[in-house]
C-alpha cells in the first residue's frame, strides 16, 4: 500500500514539474504580486488581457477551457499571471488569492471576470438588428452595413475613459482609412445637440449616432463603457472589448481572416 501511494506521488510530481517546464514559470512572483493593490494593478492592467486568445491554464497547469478560466475568476479566489514562453502562444494560470493579500484585489478580479466572461459568452452571437441615423443623417443599418467588418464604440461624453482613447481610435480609423470593408461606427447616449458641441472640441473619426442610451442598456445590456464590438462580415459578434489596447489587438486578427 504505501509503494502504491509512493508511486502515485511521483507520478503527480512528474507530471506537475513537465507542465511547469512546457508552459514556463510565472512572469512574476504570484504571492510579491499580491501584497499591495497598486502593484497587482499596474501588473493586471499592462500584461494581462482577458480578452485576446490564450492558453488557460488552472493551479495544477492542466488546460481548461477559457469559459471555465474566466468563471473562476468571477467567482473564485484567483488571481491570472502569464507564464513565461519562447512561442508567440499566451499562457495564463491561475494561482489562489493569499489570505493576506488586499481584499480589494480579489473584489476587482471577481468583477473583471464576470464583465470578461459575460463578453466572451457574447462572441459567436448575431448582433441585434438595428436602423439608425448618425449625425449627418446617414442611415447606418445591418443591411447597409452587410459584407463589412464593422467597428462598434460604446460610449458617452462624461465618460472620462472613453474621452481619453479618442486619439488612439481616431489613430486605428487613420490606418485602416484605406479598408473599404471595415467600418467604424460609435453609439452614443447624448442628444444631438450635445455631441455637436462636443465633438467640435474633441472629434472622433466614426460615424456617431446619437441618442443610444436604451438601446446599449437594454437591447444590448451593456454596463461599463467604453465597450467595444468587432462584427464579421456575416454580422456576427467576434470580439467584445473594453479598451483600446484590446481592440487594436483583435482588429488586427480580424482584418486577415
Amino acid at each position: 500500500m504505501q509503494r502504491s501511494i509512493s508511486i502515485l506521488i511521483i507520478f503527480l510530481l512528474f507530471n506537475f514539474s513537465t507542465a511547469q517546464t512546457k508552459f514556463g514559470n510565472p512572469e512574476v512572483d504570484p504571492a510579491q504580486i499580491q501584497k499591495n493593490f497598486s502593484g497587482w494593478s499596474a501588473y493586471q492592467n499592462k500584461n494581462i488581457m482577458l480578452s485576446r486568445d490564450f492558453v488557460a491554464l488552472h493551479v495544477l497547469s492542466n488546460e481548461i477551457s477559457k469559459e471555465s478560466f474566466l468563471d473562476q475568476l468571477a467567482n473564485g479566489n484567483f488571481i491570472p499571471i502569464r507564464l513565461k514562453s519562447d512561442d508567440s502562444i499566451y499562457y495564463y494560470k491561475l494561482f489562489k488569492i493569499q489570505t493576506n493579500s488586499d481584499t480589494s484585489i480579489k473584489a476587482t478580479i471577481n468583477q473583471i471576470g464576470f464583465d470578461a466572461l459575460k463578453n466572451y459568452k457574447m462572441e459567436g452571437t448575431a448582433f441585434p438588428k438595428f436602423s439608425f441615423k448618425d449625425l449627418n443623417g446617414t442611415e447606418v443599418s445591418n443591411e447597409t452595413m452587410k459584407g463589412k467588418i464593422i467597428v462598434i464604440k460604446c460610449w458617452y461624453i462624461h465618460c472620462t475613459p472613453c474621452i481619453k482613447e479618442f486619439p488612439q481610435v481616431n489613430r486605428l480609423v487613420e490606418e485602416y482609412k484605406d479598408r473599404k470593408d471595415i467600418l467604424f461606427v460609435s453609439l452614443a447616449e447624448d442628444s444631438p445637440e450635445q455631441l455637436k458641441v462636443f465633438l467640435a472640441r474633441k472629434p472622433l473619426l466614426y460615424a456617431v449616432i446619437p441618442d443610444m442610451k436604451i438601446y446599449m442598456n437594454e437591447t444590448l445590456d451593456l454596463n461599463a463603457f467604453p465597450t467595444h464590438f468587432i462584427l464579421n462580415k456575416e454580422g456576427f459578434i467576434s470580439k467584445v472589448l473594453p479598451n483600446f489596447e484590446s481592440l487594436e489587438v483583435a482588429l488586427a486578427k480580424e482584418s486577415k481572416l
